[in-house]
């Protein structure tokens, strides 16, 4: 399980597929939910890429 403020590596993004083999920084401060569908919401990817959401199993601990 991940926590707010931990780095992780995108090895998949169904949410935006460019930030695949990228790192950011995960903002949730809870476990996500219904309305994210149960994706994590992952910041600092990259300058031209928006905050992404995405699957637990398409995150990894960078």
């Amino acid at each position: 399980m991940f926590q707010a403020g931990d780095r992780v590596r995108i090895v998949s993004c169904e949410d935006d597929p460019r930030a695949a083999g990228r790192t950011g920084r995960i903002v949730d401060e809870v476990p996500p939910g219904p309305l994210t569908e149960g994706r994590w919401t992952v910041h600092e990817i990259g300058l031209l890429i928006r905050p992404a959401l995405c699957h637990t199993h398409e995150l990894r601990p960078a």
